[in-house]
């Protein structure tokens, strides 16, 4: 990322292959300070190249015994820098700087009560007794020369230790979760008392940062930009028409895949809300034939993707003194693609760039403004750029999108009864949700639908209609409760939404007489079905 005006507050999360590593990173900016994620083998220097202002080391689930187990440059604690460090962060840094890890005969798994002892900077006013979140079998059993014990529990005699002198803190449990109940109090004493931050990682000043950025990146150029009505490609376009505006030229590859009317919500969108360069790519005729006879999920997968890019670059080769091909690509993708795990911990991380399959004697340089946001920053810098609801908090949409909702063959037939299915489905359930958060002012209630859609099975089967037999399809229901995609709960959905879909759709959508409600968890099950 460029050097920023957030460079002097910035808090790098050094990762020992925690499940949390990424949370502990989103509930850092949460608090307005910006943060990002290292491996935790990178060195004293390449850390310092990354220019943090403090440091937290995350958890893992290794055992600080284990022959591969992820260890730290030890040069970190000499640099001079505000460190916290939890679960197995705290153990590292018992570790490195001289006290000692034990084994212990008695883990502690979830919610556990910690008791105070004595004074403590990171505790502050924060009561003697609280409950915490763990997750642990080794403990610290003798802190580093120049620390104390601040807290212990019944079976962990250091549940969290500190050199206030050094800016060193450590904790046994997890501050980023919601369980630990004052868990953000204590980061907020580490990031505003010790560390002295402001909290200016704000919407306003990530606009215009990244604005800047990206002005003088392009300069004169012009910049290509494959829009596919998504969230993150609609706001890399939006942050891009701020920037440079007619020197963006947006090209939406319409694949006839798309959910009910949403090519015509996109165009509307990016021709009377942004001054840009639109080009609609009306591909349908041409997927329709690529898919025609083709029933395996990966076959659909392969053609869509190939013939996406084949349609980009046909319009991009057209176009005059374009430098840049500006894409959405958002920071779990930069993680995931790119730390490989091993051994407990994650490798550097590298870019996927590779993965665009430019055509022989085409390149472009890239534009990716929000590879260092997560996915609910997208959403708020998208509001914040003006972009309306129904893109902003548009669902998890695959990109070969309904052809893999589709099972077996993609017709015109399928696709019209799936749009219309779907599209109901998406209606009701919205409204669903906007109820829940009228009732408990939470978006993100959890008993809130994270994603719902319908299904279009390869079968048909036998009902009845005006006292006629029919034989048509079935429409199956997925709806699910989820906060990261990786896993899922199906949605406990009241009888009477459930009721007001199904006869919804067997009414208003002809060739279904049927629906069907799927209520597998991910796992064993995916969310999608292909």
């Amino acid at each position: 990322m460029n050097e920023s005006t957030f460079a002097e507050q910035k808090v790098v999360v050094l990762d020992f292959g925690a499940q949390y590593g990424q949370l502990i990173a989103r509930r850092v900016r949460d608090l307005g300070v910006y943060s990002e994620i290292m491996p935790c083998d990178a060195s004293a220097d390449e850390i310092s190249a990354a220019h943090p202002a403090a440091l937290i080391l995350s958890g893992g689930p290794a055992s600080v015994y284990a022959e591969d187990a992820p260890s730290v440059d030890p040069a970190i604690f000499d640099m001079g820098l505000p460190i916290l460090g939890f679960c197995y962060g705290h153990q590292i840094m018992a570790a490195t700087l001289g006290g000692e890890v034990a084994h212990s005969e008695v883990g502690e798994y979830g919610a556990a009560k910690i008791m105070r002892d004595g004074e403590s900077v990171l505790f502050g006013d924060t009561p003697a007794e609280q409950t915490v979140w763990m997750s642990h079998r080794d403990a610290v059993s003798r802190v580093p020369e120049g620390f104390t014990v601040t807290s212990h529990t019944d079976v962990c005699p250091v549940a969290s230790m500190e050199c206030a002198e050094r800016k060193l803190f450590s904790t046994q449990f997890h501050p980023e979760v919601k369980h630990t109940e004052h868990g953000n109090e204590l980061l907020r004493t580490f990031l505003f008392d010790v560390c002295g931050f402001e909290g200016t990682w704000t919407m306003d000043n990530i606009i215009e940062q990244k604005v800047s950025e990206i002005r003088e990146q392009v300069g004169d150029a012009r910049v290509i930009l494959g829009l596919s009505g998504g969230v993150d490609s609609s706001v890399v376009a939006a942050l891009c028409a701020k920037a440079i505006g007619k020197q963006l030229t947006c090209v939406f590859v319409n694949h006839g895949l798309l959910r009910k009317n949403e090519p015509e919500e996109v165009e509307e969108v990016f021709t009377k809300q942004f001054d840009v360069d639109f080009v609609h790519v009306h591909a349908e005729e041409r997927y329709a034939e690529l898919l025609a006879g083709v029933t395996d999920p990966e076959a659909k997968r392969k053609i869509i993707g190939t013939q996406f890019w084949k349609e980009f670059f046909a319009v991009a080769q057209e176009l005059d003194g374009v430098q840049y091909l500006a894409q959405g690509t958002i920071y779990p993708d930069i993680i995931e693609s790119g730390a490989r795990k091993t051994g407990g911990k994650a490798s550097t991380i590298k870019s996927h760039h590779n993965l665009i399959p430019f055509p022989e004697g085409v390149h472009f340089d890239l534009i990716e403004p929000l590879d260092h946001f997560f996915k609910d920053e997208v959403r708020a810098l998208g509001t914040a750029l003006g972009l309306p609801d129904h893109i902003v908090h548009r669902q998890p949409f695959p990109g070969p999108g309904l052809a893999i909702r589709i099972i077996g063959d993609v017709t015109p037939e399928k696709l019209e009864i799936l749009k219309n299915a779907d599209a109901i489905v998406r209606e009701e359930l919205d409204a669903y949700n906007q109820r829940l958060f009228e009732e408990t002012g939470e978006r993100n209630s959890e008993h809130s639908c994270w994603q719902y859609f319908a299904v279009l099975p390869d079968i048909k089967s036998v009902g009845v209609m005006g006292d006629e037999r029919t034989y048509q399809r079935p429409i199956i229901l997925r709806a699910v409760e989820s906060s990261d995609a990786m896993t899922a709960d199906w949605a406990k959905l009241p009888y009477d939404v459930l009721a007001r879909v199904s006869g919804r759709i067997v009414a208003e959508v002809p060739g279904v007489n049927r629906v069907a409600y799927d209520i597998t968890s991910k796992p064993p099950a995916t969310i999608e079905w292909e």
